[in-house]
């Protein structure tokens, strides 16, 4: 499998991102890639159940730097063919951090190059992306991010 390089521009989520924000998906850049399509996946690796899936992201033809603020549909018209999944909220898209008040949490961004086209129906889920993806790997890279909502405060009395 040949490496990709995976930038976000940031290491800590801009608010614009996040629930506390716009909730708008990240651009990424990706160098590296050769093969003709890409496939992202944005996972909370500190949620209190488990790995909590935020963006699945698939059929995106290849280039150098994905949009942001993609709209919340299964099938895109830009990036041309690309397909978004359903993430672990139950909506299809992005859907950006938001760890409990207090919480800090870690995000991986995963970045797939793949030989031909994922052959999955807009809106399908991880457990579904994960069977499609098996031997149509090619290329692969990340990037962590992290996310931290301050805790709320009490108001003083005076």
């Amino acid at each position: 499998m040949e490496p990709l390089t995976v930038i976000l521009g940031f290491g800590v989520f801009p608010q614009e991102h996040t629930c506390d924000g716009a909730d708008r998906s990240p651009s990424i850049t990706v160098f590296g890639a050769r093969a003709p399509y890409l496939a992202f996946i944005m996972e909370d690796l500190d949620a209190p159940g488990g790995i909590f899936t935020h963006w699945i992201l698939w059929n995106v033809p290849v280039t150098e730097k994905i949009p942001g603020d993609l709209p919340a549909e299964g099938a895109l018209s830009e990036p041309a063919g690309a397909v978004q999944g359903t993430n672990d909220f139950g909506t299809v898209g992005y859907r950006g951090p938001c760890p409990l008040r207090g919480e800090s949490h870690r995000f991986l961004f995963r970045v797939y190059g793949f030989s031909r086209p994922l052959d999955l129906a807009p809106g399908a889920d991880r457990v579904a992306f994960g069977r499609a993806i098996g031997d149509a790997i090619r290329e692969y890279g990340e990037a962590v991010a992290a996310y931290g909502r301050a805790a709320e405060v009490a108001p003083s009395r005076c």
